[in-house]
């Protein structure tokens, strides 16, 4: 007999994005194995250059049942540096390329902030989403651009940029600011008729430890905005060097946060390790099965 007092453990508002004409079920959450086919990403740039190492990257990530494949053609870890836009359309053209040949029905995310690259990797590509860390700052065509090509869209907060954006960053209430900036986008989205919005508060860019984890302490606050919201926690510097430790070693810290996003809403995970934040997902969803029994 279900338990009246347990009501929406999960959230409300939106539980599926539609990609090409496909719905994605986010009613359980869906994990975003990350593909950086970049040269100079925090964690693991640089070791998926050329066809044989992507193309094994890539077979790990759906073997280990990721969702979603989240491209990344430009670096944006703190001190980073833009590439060419020539140079990110070059790199995610072979990556896209890969993916679409191999295992057509996954849907991919292409994390990029330009609106070139977006519309390149949405017509010519054909990928799915738009992962945009800038939440259309860099170009006010972005958004022009998502409503035409009527795609799901992540928005993210940053404070800064990411040469920047570790510099002593401030806020008046960390918590309430990335809400309100989260809040006038979707705003400015669903006026331009954009429906399929993800919003991701942005761990790690233009916040210090203590941002991060109040951020992720009150994450639920973010299901006011009746979307599904992305976590991206991975191997971060507010698990390694809370943990004093480094990237590498972190793994375990990345696990016991995740679990704790989902129990806060979190309806995407983005993760470099997709088998071990799976079994999370899994397990917290028998969790929340037996709490309703």
């Amino acid at each position: 007999m279900k338990d009246p007092r347990h009501k929406d453990t999960f959230f409300s508002g939106k539980h599926s994005l539609n990609c090409r004409g496909k719905l994605l079920d986010l009613s359980r959450p869906a994990i975003m194995g990350i593909l950086n086919v970049t040269s100079d990403s925090f964690f693991d740039g640089g070791k998926y250059k050329g066809g044989p190492a992507l193309s094994r990257r890539i077979s790990r990530i759906i073997e280990e049942g990721a969702d979603i494949i989240d491209v990344g053609a430009m670096s944006t870890r703190p001190g980073s540096s833009p590439v060419t836009e020539d140079l990110e359309i070059q790199r995610l053209s072979e990556a896209i390329g890969i993916i679409r040949e191999n295992y057509p029905d996954i849907p991919i995310s292409v994390d990029t902030y330009r609106t070139g690259v977006a519309r390149k990797a949405i017509v010519d590509f054909k990928a799915d989403m738009i992962n945009d860390i800038k939440a259309g700052d860099e170009s006010e065509e972005m958004f022009s651009v998502i409503a035409e090509l009527k795609v799901p869209y992540i928005i993210m907060h940053m404070q800064g940029n990411p040469s920047t954006m570790q510099n002593s960053p401030q806020y008046i209430d960390v918590v309430d600011d990335v809400l309100f900036f989260l809040a006038k986008k979707v705003a400015n989205l669903r006026k331009r008729g954009v429906t399929d919005i993800v919003v991701d508060p942005g761990f790690g860019f233009g916040k210090n430890v203590d941002h991060n984890y109040q951020l992720l302490a009150h994450l639920n606050v973010f299901r006011s905005l009746e979307l599904p919201i992305l976590a991206g926690l991975s191997r971060k510097s507010m698990i390694s060097g809370f943990l004093n430790t480094d990237a590498d070693n972190a793994l375990n810290g990345t696990t016991a946060l995740n679990m704790f996003a989902l129990l806060q809403g979190s309806s995407i995970l983005r993760v470099h390790d997709v088998k071990a934040a799976v079994e999370t997902r899994n397990l917290f969803c028998k969790l929340q099965e037996s709490a309703l029994l």
